[in-house]
């Protein structure tokens, strides 16, 4: 896993480096590593006239001392414009860049050279700055925009906030150079998609221990329970679906396709669509009698359900096995007369955890962190918080982040397949934040795999089991 910092704790960081390194020099390595990135920008580009926006911050510091790099890097004279926004800037970055042969501009002439630059660096605003953009700065960014000029920004596109998933009014960079850690902002979307390409750098700062990370594919690797030549079809995980209703047989259908191609070893069904389940997956074993389904591993419960179901939940409840709580189940969830049994996951879409804790959906979007993790707190229970950019969170705080698939997933039916994956790895003893994060990864891959408007069971059956084959 990849750690998330907050600002704070990179402000943390960086200081206890001082007091460790007195008289140390972070700034040389910051700007070091924007002006390589800038070279590659700048390199084939018959326009390389460079504008700074420097605001009065250190990340100014580091695109002024970057843009003072490049004449030497590229071996030829690169124009220079530096606009300090608010009248004043690093002065010590100043002095390189007009060394370098930088010319300082107004807001008027920003807007007259952009048009004719190579490339935009970014340092108006860092890791404190506020949420969007002075007019005159915006203004600049949609004429960069029009003139498909390339931004490079210096540790997070200014106007977004770091620890913020929203999509201000902000630069939008072609790449991001950051330092020591990612920020929410690089990982979440919508703000994620502001930051174009984020370019890690390692510049001697320990990243910060934090509860937030990053599910990676090396993550994906190691937590997919594969099976050995020991295996078979029960030591492999049984899954029950108690979903879909004669109104709704669809989502039980895809809550199956979901576990079976997820690699399930058994799929038993319980709900009142028994025969469209039989009719496409003849594998499955579904009982006349729904009540007597057999011994699982895991249930999933409530996609498809019309709304909320004490005693139908309440019945999985008593197995004592963990729970996949999807949609209409999740309704019951503050009325059970017992906790969830332990390692259960529940899987709310922004709408969905809005209403379970009696907030607006906009509260949940701005801050899912919180939200996700607070709705964990309160029902004891794992919640995987479904949307373009997904937060699994667990009771004692720890929070895997899973970076978006292409937005064609966007699509009814989604969340039913995403239960039945995660149902599939809760049975075969995958721990529930981990079951739920790389449920949501896998179906973020299929879709990479098999990119278009493509049906959610289509992901399943054809990109699904390559997906995982390839880990």
């Amino acid at each position: 896993m990849e750690p998330i910092a907050t600002a704070q704790a990179i402000r943390e960081a960086e200081q206890a480096w001082f007091d460790a390194h007195p008289g140390g020099d972070l700034m040389g390595r910051a700007a070091d590593a924007v002006a390589a990135v800038c070279t590659e920008v700048l390199r084939g580009r018959d326009l390389v006239g460079v504008l700074v926006v420097a605001g009065p911050g250190n990340n100014a510091g580091d695109a002024l001392y970057a843009a003072a790099e490049l004449g030497g890097l590229l071996g030829r004279t690169v124009p220079l414009w530096v606009w300090p926004v608010l009248d004043r800037t690093h002065a010590d970055g100043l002095e390189a860049a007009l060394a370098a042969g930088a010319v300082v501009v107004d807001a008027a002439g920003a807007l007259t050279h952009v048009g004719g630059a190579g490339l935009v660096i970014d340092g108006f605003s860092g890791l404190g700055g506020r949420p969007g953009l002075p007019d005159a700065v915006a203004a600049l960014v949609r004429a960069a925009a029009d003139a498909r000029v390339p931004v490079v920004a210096v540790d997070i596109p200014s106007g977004l906030v770091a620890d913020s998933p929203v999509a201000h009014s902000s630069f939008v960079a072609d790449v991001t150079v950051t330092f020591i850690a990612r920020k929410l902002a690089h990982v979440a979307e919508p703000a994620a998609s502001r930051c174009g390409r984020v370019e890690l750098v390692d510049i001697g700062v320990e990243p910060p221990q934090s509860p937030w990370s990053v599910v990676t594919d090396a993550d994906a690797r190691a937590w997919y329970p594969f099976p050995t030549a020991a295996s078979d079809k029960y030591s492999r995980g049984v899954v029950g679906l108690d979903t879909g209703t004669d109104a709704y047989p669809g989502a039980a259908v895809l809550g199956v396709s979901g576990a079976l191609h997820a690699g399930a070893g058994m799929v038993r069904f319980a709900g009142a669509a028994r025969d469209a389940v039989l009719a496409a997956f003849p594998s499955v074993v579904a009982p006349l009698d729904p009540a007597a389904p057999g011994r699982v591993q895991a249930w999933v419960v409530g996609s498809g359900w019309p709304g909320a179901d004490g005693p139908r939940l309440s019945r999985r409840v008593a197995d004592g096995v963990p729970l996949v709580v999807d949609a209409g189940a999740l309704d019951t969830l503050p009325w059970l007369p017992s906790a969830l049994p332990s390692g259960s996951l529940a899987t709310p879409h922004a709408g969905e955890l809005a209403r379970l804790l009696g907030v607006r959906r906009g509260a949940v979007e701005s801050d899912p962190i919180a939200h996700a993790g607070e709705a964990a707190g309160a029902f004891g229970v794992t919640v995987l918080l479904k949307g373009a950019t997904q937060y699994c969170a667990s009771p004692s705080g720890e929070v895997l982040v899973v970076p978006s698939g292409p937005a064609w997933t966007a699509v009814a039916g989604s969340g039913d397949v995403l239960a039945g994956i995660a149902g599939a790895l809760l049975a075969a003893g995958v721990p529930a934040l981990r079951a739920g994060a790389l449920a949501a990864a896998l179906q973020a891959r299929a879709a990479s795999a098999l990119k278009g408007p493509h049906t959610p069971e289509e992901l399943a059956a054809r990109a699904l089991p390559g997906v995982i084959a390839a880990l």
